[in-house]
């Protein structure tokens, strides 16, 4: 018993302490030694985890996106009209960001593992999946004439891009924003995804 509950202690301390030196350095100027150094592991039991640092990032991003889509689609789906919508995940995505720094940091400028790459595969699942749901909810207000039909990408950057960039400048200390600014992101991006007249 004792063996199991350290090898769940020992992948959710190399998980835990790679969300740390990521968020901080970067993924490809983080080195293995200083992952296992973070942890706090042995060289054994890490390889008993994970093959590579590849594979820990795959794991990590895969959680993180996880987490973010569950949260993201809840909100959405709290709402039944358009604009509320809109309007909610752009806060949604600022006070999740705010509660989650680490991890957001990670999200916002990591690159996704690509399919060949550990955990390319299911995140790039996941992630259709998660787009299935989000059309789901917005294709009936397309249909009424409420919401544009832009393709995936443009719905991305016309949403959250302007929000992201906002997050950058607040994680590299030059900016926080206000309440007001995050208002005036949230109008902004209902402006740029509504159909007009």
């Amino acid at each position: 018993m004792k063996s199991v509950k350290s090898g769940r202690d020992g992948r959710t301390r190399i998980i835990d302490g790679a969300l740390r030196r990521f968020s901080q350095d970067g993924v490809s100027a983080t080195t293995l030694a200083s992952l296992r150094e973070e942890s706090g592991v042995s060289v054994g039991s890490f390889y008993h985890h994970f093959a590579s640092k590849e594979h820990v990032y795959g794991v990590l991003y895969a959680e993180i996106q996880t987490m973010y889509q569950e949260a993201f689609l809840a909100e959405l789906t709290r709402h039944e009209e358009a604009r509320a919508g809109i309007e909610a995940i752009v806060a949604f995505h600022m006070a999740w960001c705010g509660e989650y720094p680490e991890r957001a940091r990670v999200l916002i400028s990591e690159r996704p593992p690509r399919r060949e790459e550990p955990g390319g595969a299911e995140v790039g699942e996941a992630r259709r999946a998660f787009f299935r749901k989000v059309s789901e909810w917005w294709r009936p207000h397309m249909r009424a004439g409420l919401l544009q039909p832009v393709p995936t990408t443009m719905c991305y950057v016309l949403w959250l891009g302007p929000a992201q960039e906002i997050c950058r400048l607040w994680f590299a200390g030059a900016h926080q924003p206000t309440p007001e600014e995050i208002a005036a992101l949230s109008a902004a991006a209902w402006h740029s995804l509504r159909q007009t007249p």
